[in-house]
């Protein structure tokens, strides 16, 4: 890593195959976990890699479903298709990620089961991922924040014990590269244009910043797991300092969002707006149980 330009360089540990070309907007089809164990890998426990990849799952999920309700309400088309395909990024890894989930842990659940078949208590996602969506800047904020600091934990998991999640974490920080970039140019653009433009975006970093400090709060699952979020803190700041300054605008002074008896998402505590959310991504498969299509 350079230290001229943090935020630049943040994707740097991972380049690109010789020959390959630069993708996003879901045209890379190749299976990430073609050839890759599934075995449990020897001094790794099934129950916590189970917790911990539901958590990251949710996370996923969870975004995916915001990002997709920007569907015919986008400010251009162009932006309505761009927002749905990065939804449809992070639909993939939460499939992966859920389904590596029900192997861990032996129960044979399925992606579909944890999708559709728990309540909101269960649901281990930060809370920033379920806010409602706002006006398109509290969006481009949300992303900015969740996507800088994901494809910064990626790229550390690219190394994890767990060939299945570190094979999953290498294909989705090549995704999340390119949801930052596009959080980042459209947050240079809304902040250094218009006073209009510029007095939203700012309203929108304030109003998520809050939020960002659970993404860096480690759980203990993780930790049994050798992951230490908290050791990225100071990487993203920096990171996210730098688009901040570019795009004129300032970086909220906000105290973290309160925990309730010190616990948030990833113990199941969540914002009303996560049931709301829910009871519509879970109202067909369970209208219509057992149901293929």
């Amino acid at each position: 890593m350079t230290d001229d330009h943090v935020y630049l360089t943040l994707s740097e540990a991972s380049p690109e195959p010789e020959g390959e070309a630069r993708w996003a907007y879901g045209t890379g089809f190749a299976d990430p976990l073609l050839g890759v164990d599934t075995a449990l890998p020897p001094g790794v426990d099934g129950a916590d890699l189970s917790a911990y990849c539901q958590m990251l799952g949710d996370d996923a999920l969870v975004l995916s479903q915001r990002l997709i309700e920007w569907c015919t309400r986008a400010p251009e088309l162009e932006e309505e298709v761009a927002l749905a395909n990065l939804g449809l990024d992070l639909l993939g890894q939460a499939r992966h990620l859920l389904t590596r989930a029900g192997q861990a842990d032996g129960s044979g659940r399925t992606e579909d089961d944890l999708a559709y078949w728990r309540e909101a208590q269960e649901f281990r996602n930060v809370r920033l991922v379920e806010t409602p969506n706002g006006d398109f800047a509290y969006t481009i904020a949300r992303l900015l924040l969740f996507a800088t600091a994901r494809e910064a934990l990626y790229l550390e998991l690219a190394g994890h014990a767990d060939p299945v999640l570190a094979a999953v974490a290498a294909r989705g920080a090549k995704e999340l590269a390119y949801h930052r970039e596009y959080a980042a140019s459209w947050t240079v653009r809304l902040g250094d244009g218009t006073e209009l433009s510029h007095a939203r975006m700012q309203a929108g970093l304030d109003a998520v910043w809050p939020l960002l400090d659970e993404l860096f709060t480690p759980h203990e699952v993780e930790l049994r797991l050798g992951v230490d979020p908290s050791g990225l803190r100071e990487r993203v700041l920096a990171a996210l300092g730098e688009v901040v300054t570019e795009a004129t605008l300032t970086v909220p002074a906000a105290a973290p969002l309160a925990r309730i008896n010190g616990r948030a998402g990833r113990d199941g505590v969540h914002t009303e707006a996560l049931g709301l959310l829910l009871a519509e991504l879970q109202v067909l498969a369970r209208a219509h149980p057992g149901a293929t299509w």
